[in-house]
């Protein structure tokens, strides 16, 4: 789904973009500790090649503050000569800053150091010490810095004194530092040329054996300088650096990104660890994967690859070269990469070049020799990129920030389609400016040019392919096979229900057959509809298509235009030859001149459908046929498929093509079975009477009352029911795919370990599930495990380490407390211990019990007793554990070696009785409760700290006496012999007691203590560990973590021959951190986020304050503040929470590479022990290494360079934030996109470039600049424009795509591995996935209720919706992030997005379907998941659902669509239309149904047809309407959302828990959220279609804590809810007033209830789910705010939420840019508001019954009477109401007089009642809400004539009253305070059940006795 991680679409005005920042920084205001951050990083753009030397002046400010201040200075005078006249932005202001910081230190004794030799001194010092020594000692990135710094102060001493003063020594140092300055530049993850000390990545044989293959340049030509030098070069991507004039940058990012492509993939299949060479299979793997893309288009176009191997070259130096190439291309291609076919060309004629220069060969075209000779470093930017780049610009700037159609401008696609055609080689190479292509129709032409490529170059350019235009029509044209399938079964419903009884067994009589045969000709008109749709809707593309694809058009028209002809001729002639079911099938086989001619055409037209069937039953032919470039394929294929690149061959393996075929078989049976029985059948008998009844007198004045078979009533009868028949396949799906998706989650495994009691239950079967899914295993080691029954102790110490660093990772983010940590942790493989040690929360009571069952053991045999404890496995190794634990502690203690050997006596004893069978003999029971309690205070003793040492000691030693003492007198019968049998003399010699000298250092050994810690849970804890975890949060992780082991995965590779990834998050302005300030401050109810926080998760901040105070995380008073921020912030939507559970990745593969690489020892100890031990290093940096190799993160972070430059305090508080991220995790990279601002000719140029950056010492260090052609987010939407230029800086095969309100956890990063081993399994021998669903967990769901509702409906697609479209459907795409892609695929194709303007607004999915069009292959895997956040208020939600909508609207008119339409089979095409725009659609017709159904029935009731048919005997009551709409009603009350909510819930939590869930929902109004936002659906998508005005629409990821202003919520839903549900309010008013009908018919009462229901929705649902929506205090302060903005006059710059009339204003927008046939439609609507007044006057007293028209128009005399007294009152009060009140006064008078009379004349002489005034608002207010409507729709002719100000006035006295209307309601009810305490209880009861006292917060009775 679309993230607010993206440009915003108003950030573009009249083609050029806003700037990001008014104005830099005032320097001068800058406090204390941003003073050094803004000498360096505040630098204007204009000066940043200054920003290094103030730096340097930083970094050495304390050392030595003089030689700072001549850095300072030095920086100063290069800034002035720079530009001395200040004309840049910003210098002014920075260079008056930097002079008085420079004055401000000289005047504080910080002055510059006067003696040069001091600073030669420091000089030579710092490098002797620093460079010299340090580059055998020192990192590469701090070797960087140090060599920056060096170079700095030379620059500072060349300043100072001249060059033959200097020391040659100095001279000769600073030519050292600048060769060290080129190998130590700041790298990204190699330091390929860095010497010293390398990091251990550079130590892998794949790294040096792909560098060493990069560093091939033999037999490569020599290349000239300009200056006639030959340069060497180091290596391939330098050589076509210099040959085709790339940038350094570039160079840099491809080289190191191409030597880890080639790393990974030659690992992966490697046995020997050491080697030299690169295999060749890898080199050419990645070759294939990176061309198919482009071998797949030489074949499209018939032209000859330019991937040539000539015989004798060095194949593998080829294809490095080719490669490198086309990454450099990439590369540096900016926004052309969204154009693939593009850089396919572009990469043709570079190839066809470096074939000529590499075989001396001469050029295609001009037929000269190539030259070798450099150029310059941005040539290619220059010459190709950037003039492809204008196209694109120039294109955009007619798209008027989405106000101008599609239809007139070309998008991404129209010109990348370009070079789907042969014209694109007209370019030539280089490519000529003067094309057609590059002559855009705005451009002026130049006078004196003449030839024939410039004729027509002021024409527009057309469409490519595709037009997309505002139209409904693009729904039926691009899935018109359903459509014509639809309404195909309807009609023969339709005539079978007719004829007869209306049963199915109708069909055999002959005259049903013949009426049946009667589709075809409607299948013919419907088939010439489609094409001439086709013509139609690609008009403006015709001059771009060949001359065969437009004769295809002309002649499918021509064909369907004959059979529109032909079938309707035939059918007629054949009515007389008899056609019944069996003389029809007995009459095939005879001679055909007996056959009816309507039978031969029926034959013949179905000639086509029945080869398409053939082929659709073999998909491999009909795939193989459509992928074929042969001419003969083509030809043969031209008719059924045009002749496009993409879209060929989508078609499955038979085995799920079965699948989903079966699944919408069943379906469509059952939709078509309930539709004709339910919805059909029962209404062909009373539409039989009613078109039989003749109806002689109307209510009103009808215009046909002759007509016959009362057309008008069949068709407000049949007219809601045929679009619930269309619509309600959308319901069958939902029951099918519930029904479905529950059965394949049950296949899955999923929710078998759904609660602790489960976890409890199967524990045992964790560590072998762990070793078998997520620990490396070779062949022999799988059979070995499957002969052995119990896992060996390395496997079991395994899984210990990854659950630990689990349940370490819960308590770090404080889901658990210190006490449920230890209870979870399992211990580290000991040696001295037998069995295997489980957690203590699976031994909670175990020990107690066994003592219990010993001492009430009444038998003599031992083998009962221990039967009994074994026969709980757990209850076996707890007493087990316990028994050594206990031996090994006691005798470890002791420092006597004969206290030693009394303790080994009594185990040998012990051991041996049991051996012998004589435990129960020889030891006594009833002793062990005395031995358990003295054992408890030891242990308590052991393991707490003490203050008093002595005290202590005598303590332990008395209780250790204590335990000797019960053991030998009180439990054995010969105890006494033990202790008092020892080495003769000794008794005599001692002078201390036994047991006395103890060994109390141990308790301070971690090792030993966690032993004792562990003995003593044994031994305490009871029955309450069951319940450990108590977090549901971490109940949730723990139990999804081990049930995932137990679902299909495949095995983990080791990390080494993992494929390696990357993560890309978009980031825009969002929240990083919450800063203080935003945690404390108090919202209007005096509540703050922190204490809002709190309230909601009481036990997660419990645990906090538990670790922050706890001395062992080291913790101290000072760091409260920013824990206290990092605490809420990872509770909140924010980038530093997704960038922590991202670096769990890293984490995860060290760990995992640990488990990997060490040696048994090493494993057996504890994994943290070991990496912090300094002999363990080269294991750590080893892991580290491939961490490096394997994994990658950044975040396009897009204005990060102009937060860093800004003055405002949340931008610079995101700088600050991105910045400590940077710091806090090494491995984090940040793209950017700079803006720097240069003067030119004294102009100022900006450029804008890539960059990249990753932390440093104490700021950022940039690795990578690119330069761009201009500015990347003014062409394309924001989201994918930001991620497409930071794309190039992510690395390896996959990509995964996060948006910054996601998460992950530790325990689901380990099965990363694993889930990427999809990306090389092939599915059906076909094809391997190109995209990876996975599953997600929404964590906003505790919240409110409302983010409960859409946590549940998020969940519910995200699993069950997600899972059923990829298996069995097959229609998955790409629906947001966290799905991984397979980047080499995509990155050649196009990218991860769609970025056009308004079109691609859903940009996530277009990348889904453009995979698919391209031969992908998606799925889905629940095995693993991602945290995600959710919109959690009202309104937040609303923004979001109406973007969804926009999306979806646009993605109707998309030619993705069109071709994933046609081009599906039709069982395929089902599943596509129903899951994305059809659900959409239905919505839409939902809401439709309801209006013409009531429309229907107030055309019925305000004729008196309705009372005419009921009173007429013949007709009798039927239910058959109701039962019908009853389908719908189901729909309106958003049931259908809940279906698969049910199912999931049930799946995964039990069905018990999901029924009260549900019960709750209802309880909570879900049922008015879900109809509430099926109107916001409905909305947008059809406005959208209709007029555009789609729109990012940045929802907001806060907490909602406040409440929304009335006016507020009128602006958000006026247009898209109150004003429809006013309208339905007033048809169900009219309806039951003025009808009769269906009083006693229960079903009819439930419809109608419905659509009750769904008024009360729309109008109050805003309202009820608002916090403090009906407070007293908050409805007054709403009230009053409400008329300020009503009453506030708009203008230029007024802010719609300031003034009505600018709201007013810009809500009309899109009809200010819709086409006259938008206008049109608008006008057509607007209609239906007058059948009101038309109706209702007839039924008025004062007209006396009478049904003249006179009487409709002289209520148009009184509504003009009307308007024309408003009019005066509004011109009045413009013209009098100042100078000449008093005229206008009595001008008022006047009117009230005139009204009087009116008024009493009416009443008295014409008979007018009470009743007709009311009758009479019900008449009059939709007719002037239509004049409103229609106003608008010819607003500039209103506007010519005068007359728009009078509509605003009108349209403000509408507004007005339905606020009225809307806000009374609430007024009454905030009266009572009960209900807004309901309310609150409504809004929060997800919370309350997490200890939330909601009551408290919104009654700001806040807790101020907080702890600090």
């Amino acid at each position: 789904m679309a993230s607010s991680s993206g440009t915003r679409n108003d950030e573009v005005e009249g083609g050029r973009p806003r700037r990001t920042y008014t104005r830099l920084p005032t320097y001068l205001e800058q406090n204390d500790a941003d003073r050094n951050v803004a000498d360096s990083e505040l630098v204007p753009s204009s000066l940043a090649s200054i920003a290094p030397t103030l730096r340097v002046a930083n970094e050495i400010e304390n050392d030595n503050p003089g030689i700072a201040f001549h850095c300072r200075f030095r920086a100063f005078e290069r800034a002035h000569r720079m530009d001395p006249s200040s004309t840049g932005r910003g210098v002014r202001q920075f260079k008056t800053y930097l002079l008085r910081k420079l004055e401000r230190d000289e005047e504080q004794g910080r002055g510059p150091e006067t003696d040069p030799r001091k600073v030669l001194r420091y000089y030579k010092s710092y490098y002797e010490q620093n460079i010299e020594e340090g580059q055998y000692t020192k990192r590469p990135e701090e070797m960087a810095k140090m060599c920056q710094v060096a170079t700095v102060l030379y620059d500072v001493i060349k300043a100072m004194l001249p060059s033959h003063r200097i020391d040659p020594e100095i001279h000769r140092y600073a030519e050292e530092v600048e060769k060290k300055r080129e190998q130590y530049e700041h790298y990204n993850i190699l330091p390929l040329y860095a010497a010293g000390i390398k990091p251990a990545v550079m130590e892998l044989p794949e790294i040096n054996a792909a560098h060493r293959a990069l560093q091939n340049v033999v037999n490569l030509p020599s290349i000239r300088l300009p200056e006639n030098k030959y340069k060497s070069v180091n290596d391939i991507l330098e050589w076509l650096y210099l040959v085709f004039g790339f940038q350094k940058g570039n160079v840099a990012n491809q080289r190191e990104h191409l030597i880890l492509l080639l790393a990974n993939m030659d690992i992966r299949d490697r046995v020997d660890d050491h080697y030299e060479q690169l295999a060749d299979n890898s080199v050419q793997r990645l070759l294939d994967k990176i061309f198919k893309n482009y071998e797949s288009w030489c074949k499209y176009l018939h032209c000859t690859s330019n991937l040539v191997f000539p015989h004798g070259s060095n194949k593998q130096q080829l294809q490095l070269l080719y490669i490198g190439l086309y990454l450099l291309i990439w590369g540096e291609a900016s926004n052309i990469r969204f154009m693939p076919e593009c850089l396919c060309y572009i990469f043709h004629k570079m190839a066809n070049e470096l074939q000529g220069i590499l075989f001396d060969d001469t050029h295609t075209v001009t037929g000269d020799a190539y030259q070798l000779a450099s150029r310059s470093e941005e040539h290619f930017l220059q010459e190709v990129i950037t003039p492809l780049y204008d196209v694109l610009r120039k294109e955009v700037r007619r798209n008027r920030t989405g106000k101008a159609s599609h239809s007139v401008w070309r998008n991404y696609d129209d010109l990348n389609e370009y070079f789907w055609s042969g014209k694109c080689f007209k370019l030539g190479w280089p490519m000529d400016k003067n094309s057609h292509f590059f002559v855009h129709s705005d451009d002026k032409q130049p006078e004196n040019v003449s030839g024939g490529h410039h004729v027509g170059a002021r024409k527009r350019k057309p469409k490519t392919n595709f037009v997309e235009v505002r139209t409904f029509w693009h729904l039926y044209r691009s899935f018109d096979r359903l459509w014509i399938f639809f309404i195909l079964a309807l009609q023969a419903m339709i005539i079978v229900a007719w004829h007869g009884d209306g049963s199915l067994a109708g069909i055999f009589d002959a005259d049903v057959i013949r009426s049946v045969l009667s589709i075809f000709i409607t299948a013919a008109v419907l088939n010439f509809l489609r094409a001439t749709l086709d013509i139609v809707l690609s008009l403006r593309a015709w001059r771009s298509l060949k001359c065969n694809q437009i004769f295809r058009y002309l002649l499918k028209f021509a064909v369907a235009a004959f059979w529109v002809v032909v079938m309707p001729v035939a059918y007629s002639r054949s009515v007389e030859n008899p056609t019944g079911l069996v003389r029809f099938f007995s009459n095939l086989g005879g001679s055909w001149l007996y056959q009816s001619l309507y039978n031969y055409c029926v034959a013949i037209y179905l000639i086509p459908n029945i080869l398409a069937a053939v082929l659709f039953l073999v998909p491999y032919l009909r795939r193989t046929l459509e992928r074929s470039n042969s001419y003969v394929i083509i030809l043969l294929m031209w008719w059924a498929q045009p002749k496009l690149y993409v879209g060929r061959g989508m078609h499955e393996d038979v085995f799920s093509l079965l699948k989903y075929t079966f699944f919408w078989i069943m379906l469509v049976i059952s939709k078509l079975a309930f539709s004709y029985y339910v919805e059909i059948l029962p209404l062909v008998e009373p539409t039989k009477v009613i078109m039989d009844l003749r109806v002689g007198n109307y209510e009103w004045h009808e215009f046909f009352p002759h007509g016959n078979y009362n057309i008008g009533v069949v068709i407000a009868i049949w007219a809601p029911i045929i679009l619930v028949y269309l619509m309600d396949t959308q319901i069958w799906y939902a029951i099918f795919y519930t029904i479905i998706g529950g059965i394949y989650g049950v296949f899955s495994h999923l929710g078998e370990i759904r609660t602790l009691g489960m976890l409890r239950s199967r524990f045992e079967a964790i560590p072998s599930a762990f070793i078998d899914c997520l620990v490396p295993s070779s062949e022999e080691e799988i059979k070995q495990r499957k002969q052995e029954t119990s896992l060996d102790r390395k496997s079991v110490s395994k899984f210990s380490q990854v659950w630990n660093e689990f349940i370490l990772s819960m308590r770090m983010e404080d889901l658990i407390t210190n006490r449920e940590r230890d209870l979870l942790l399992v211990p580290y493989v000991a040696s001295d211990i037998s069995v295997i040690q489980w957690p203590p929360f699976l031994l909670a009571s175990k020990i107690p019990i066994a003592l219990d069952m010993a001492k009430d053991y009444k038998g003599k045999d031992d083998i009962d007793l221990f039967n009994k404890i074994a026969s709980d496995d757990f209850m076996r190794s707890a007493v087990t554990e316990c028994y050594q634990t206990l031996g090994y502690i006691l005798e470890s203690l002791f420092r006597e070696s004969e206290d030693k050997q009394i303790i080994t006596r009594i185990r040998e004893e012990v051991d041996d009785s049991m051996e012998g069978g004589r435990f129960l003999s020889e030891f006594q029971m009833s002793g062990l409760p005395f031995l358990n309690d003295k054992l408890e205070k030891l242990l308590f003793l052991l393991t707490t700290d003490h203050e008093d040492g002595e005290l202590y000691k005598s303590q332990v030693i008395n209780v250790v006496q204590d335990i000797v003492e019960i053991i030998t007198h009180d439990i054995m019968y010969k105890g006494h012999e033990i202790v008092s049998r020892g080495p003769p003399g000794n008794q005599n010699e001692r002078k201390e007691q036994r047991f006395e000298n103890m060994n109390f250092e141990l308790t301070g050994h971690r090792g030993w203590r966690e032993k004792a810690v562990r003995l003593h849970l044994l031994l305490t804890v009871k029955e309450s560990a069951i319940n450990v975890p108590t977090n549901l949060e971490a109940r949730r992780r723990i139990t999804f973590f081990a049930n995932s082991l137990f679902m299909n995965m495949p095995s983990a590779p080791k990390v080494r021959n993992m494929l390696s990834f990357s993560i890309l998050t978009p980031y825009y302005r969002e929240d990083v951190f919450y800063s203080e300030e935003e945690l404390n401050q108090e919202n209007e109810d005096g509540i703050s986020i922190l204490f809002y926080l709190q309230k909601i998760y009481p036990d997660e901040w419990r645990n906090f304050e538990e670790r922050v105070k706890d001395s062992g995380w080291g913790y101290t008073e000072k760091d409260r503040p920013e824990l206290i921020r990092q605490w809420v912030s990872y509770r909140g939507q924010t980038l530093s929470r997704t960038v922590r559970g991202m670096m769990y990745h890293r984490e995860a593969l060290e760990l995992q590479c640990f488990l990997d690489e060490a040696n048994e020892n090493e494993i057996f100890a504890s994994y943290r022990a070991v990496v912090r031990h300094e002999s363990q290093r080269k294991l750590k940096r080893r892991s580290q290494a491939l961490a490096d190799l394997k994994f990658t993160y950044v975040v396009s972070c897009q204005i990060y360079g102009a937060q860093k430059k800004s003055s405002e305090s949340r931008d610079r508080s995101c700088y600050v934030n991105i910045l400590n991220l940077m710091l806090t995790y090494p491995s984090l990279r940040v793209a950017y996109i700079d803006e720097v601002e240069d003067t030119v000719a004294g102009k100022s140029v900006k450029h804008y470039y890539s960059v990249l950056v990753k932390g440093g010492n104490k700021l950022d260090e940039e690795i990578y600049r690119i330069k761009l052609p201009g500015p990347p987010t003014e062409i394309g939407e924001g989201k994918p424009e930001n991620q497409n230029h930071a794309i190039i800086f992510t690395r390896g095969e996959a990509l995964q795509t996060i948006d910054m309100n996601q998460d992950n956890y530790f325990e689901e990063a380990f099965k990363m591995r694993n889930v990427l081993e999809e990306l090389l399994k092939i599915h059906h021998g076909q094809r391997t996935p190109t995209i990876l669903g996975l599953r997600e967990h929404i964590f906003t769901g505790s919240v409110s209720s409302l983010a409960w509702f859409m946590s549940n409906q998020e969940t519910s697609f995200v699993t069950i919706g997600q899972r059923i479209l990829a298996n069995p459907l097959r229609v998955r795409f790409h629906y947001g992030h966290p799905d991984i892609f397979d980047r080499i695929f995509h990155i050649t194709r196009g990218g991860i997005s769609k970025a056009s303007k308004i079109i691609n607004l859903s940009e996530d999915i277009f990348a889904g379907y453009n995979s698919t069009l391209r031969g992908g292959y998606v799925t889905h895997h629940e095995y693993i998941q991602v945290g995600k956040g959710r919109d959690v208020g009202m309104n937040q939600i609303s923004q979001f659902e109406a973007k969804v909508a926009n999306g979806n609207g646009e993605q109707t008119l998309s030619r993705d669509v069109y071709r994933l339409g046609r081009g599906f089979d039709f069982f395929r095409m089902l599943s596509f239309y129903f899951t994305t725009v059809g659900f959409y659609l239905s919505s839409m017709v939902t809401v439709l149904t309801v209006y013409i159904f009531l429309y229907g029935r107030l055309y019925m009731v305000l004729s008196g047809l309705e009372r005419r048919i009921l009173e007429d005997p013949t007709v009798r009551q039927s239910k058959g309407l109701e039962e019908a709409l009853a389908t719908q009603s189901v729909f309106q009350l958003g049931l259908l959302l809940v279906l698969p909510m049910v199912m999931e819930i049930g799946l995964e939590r039990g069905f018990r828990n999901a029924l009260g869930d549900f019960i709750i929902m209802q309880l909570q109004l879900s049922s008015v959220f879900f109809t509430f936002h099926l109107g916001t659906k409905a909305h947008y998508f059809g406005r959208t279609i209709l007029h555009g005005g789609s729109k990012y629409r940045a929802t907001g990821r806060g907490f909602v804590v406040f409440h929304a202003k009335f006016a507020e919520n009128y602006r958000m839903y006026s247009r898209s809810h109150f004003v429809k549900g006013l309208e339905l309010l007033i048809l169900l008013i009219v309806y039951e007033v003025y009808g009769k009908s269906y009083r006693n018919s229960t079903l009819y009462l439930f419809v109608t209830f419905s659509m009750w229901f769904v008024v009360g929705s729309w109008l109050f649902a805003p309202f009820v789910f608002n916090p403090s929506g009906f407070d007293w205090v908050k409805t007054v302060d709403d009230w009053t705010d409400w008329k300020r903005w009503m009453g506030n006059r708009g203008g230029i710059a007024i802010s719609p939420d300031k003034s009505w009339e600018a709201w007013w204003d810009g809500e009309q927008e899109p009809l200010k840019s819709t086409n006259i046939r938008g206008r049109v439609i608008e006008i057509i609507l607007a209609l239906r508001f007058f059948i009101y007044q038309y109706g209702i006057v007839y039924h008025l007293d004062i007209s006396h019954g009478s049904t003249s028209f006179l009487v409709y128009g002289l209520s148009w005399f009184v509504m003009a009477t009307v308007l024309l007294a408003l009019k005066m009152v509004s011109v009045g009060r413009r013209k009098f109401g100042t100078d000449f009140q008093l005229m206008f006064r009595i001008l008022k008078a006047l009117l009230f007089l005139g009204f009087v009379s009116v008024m009493t004349v009416l009443f008295v002489v014409c008979g007018l009642s009470i009743r007709d005034l009311f009758a009479a608002i019900l008449a009059f207010a939709p007719t002037g809400w239509a004049i409103l409507l229609i106003a608008q729709a010819i607003r500039p002719c209103l506007k010519g004539i005068g007359f728009w100000d009078s509509v605003m006035e009108l349209a403000r006295a509408y507004e007005c009253i339905m606020g009225l209307v809307l806000f009374a309601p609430v007024a009454v009810l905030s009266w009572f305070p009960f209900v807004s305490e309901f309310q609150t209880r409504l809004l929060f009861n997800q919370a309350f059940s997490r200890g939330l006292q909601i009551s408290m917060i919104l009654a700001g009775r806040k807790e101020r006795a907080l702890s600090t």
